[in-house]
């Protein structure tokens, strides 16, 4: 280390389970956040604040208003300015750690780019909302080896676990079965608060250090934190050995390539039509219910439509939805990713 890193991080080299050595070593170490949201951005911040030498920020979405409620280092600028979160995410690290290596990535996460964006990594970190692509997440890390640090937020819960290859159970193993999208709640449906996201995530970027430094006190259970009742739980998860992923070694996601859904741009401006590749099968009278507390729900056999100001969509029972607000075909993915949970 030089002069200035070693003023910047003298309280970090004097925690004994750090050092000096510890901290050469994040000081070379590349990681790469999945998701600049609620867990992603807290973790980013924390991991360029401890000195990780390489962050690779991926994302698909950008700054808005309602953002500014848990995802931190953003602000209303940044809205007003519509960024992408990566970029804005990359703009803030250059002013808080310009030491600090960011590549921003812009781009919806699928199985043709994964493995480009994580095999140069010594460790990814999930700040993703959507369980689809941690699972593809889970396979393209045990495919090359990389561990990986999932977390998940919703009300005032939250969860965290490290995926090590060929050491333990990996997300499959506790997630056998991907829920369909609009059969799960999501942030947007029913809430988050921003002190859970700010606890999983900062828990999470502290098992990355550990991990990055080959420290001994890596955490191998998975533990749940429900805010609102103080309550921290953990529990040991056994490794499936029928497990897809980490007991037979299929890659089903990633083998499967890019998934055929569309995002079409309709007549009216701010409209587009977003077609999953297959007919999904959406039990509208539930997913009415879970709507209807946050907007203005209309529904019958075959369609749902959903008011609430600034957002607005149709959507069929095939899973094909027409999306009214949306700024481009990007932003259409995230309302439909944010709202129905594809």
């Amino acid at each position: 280390m030089n002069k200035e890193q070693q003023e910047r991080y003298q309280r970090q080299t004097v925690f004994p389970h750090i050092g000096e050595a510890g901290q050469e070593k994040l000081l070379s170490s590349k990681a790469a956040v999945f998701g600049i949201g609620a867990l992603g951005s807290v973790i980013a911040e924390k991991l360029a604040r401890a000195g990780v030498g390489y962050l690779r920020l991926v994302d698909r979405d950008y700054v808005e208003l309602t953002n500014l409620q848990r995802q931190a280092m953003y602000t209303e600028k940044d809205a007003a300015d519509g960024l992408p979160k990566a970029v804005a995410a990359a703009l803030h690290i250059a002013e808080i750690n310009a030491g600090v290596t960011t590549d921003p990535v812009v781009t919806d996460i699928n199985a043709g780019n994964i493995e480009s964006l994580i095999a140069d990594m010594d460790i990814v970190l999930d700040g993703s909302d959507n369980f689809e692509l941690r699972a593809l997440i889970c396979e393209a890390c045990h495919k090359h080896s990389v561990p990986w640090v999932y977390g998940g937020a919703l009300g005032a819960s939250g969860a965290t676990m490290n995926i090590l290859p060929g050491d333990g159970p990996c997300f499959r193993c506790i997630t056998p079965e991907i829920p369909a999208p609009g059969s799960y709640p999501t942030c947007a449906t029913a809430g988050v608060i921003g002190m859970i996201t700010a606890v999983i995530a900062s828990i999470q970027a502290t098992e990355a250090v550990k991990i990055l430094i080959g420290s001994e006190d890596v955490s191998h259970r998975y533990l749940s934190v429900d805010l609102w009742n103080n309550a921290f739980d953990s529990v040991t998860i056994l490794k499936d050995e029928d497990c897809p992923v980490c007991g037979k070694g299929e890659y089903a996601l990633l083998e499967a390539g890019v998934p055929e859904d569309t995002v079409t741009p309709l007549c009216t401006p701010g409209s587009f039509q977003v077609s999953a590749a297959a007919p999904i099968g959406i039990d509208l009278d539930a997913f009415a219910q879970r709507l209807s507390a946050i907007g203005l729900v209309m529904h019958n056999p075959y369609l749902l439509r959903f008011d609430a100001g600034p957002v607005s969509f149709n959507l069929f029972k095939d899973g094909r939805a027409v999306i009214r607000g949306a700024k481009d075909e990007a932003h259409a993915r995230t309302i439909y990713s944010e709202y129905i949970g594809l």
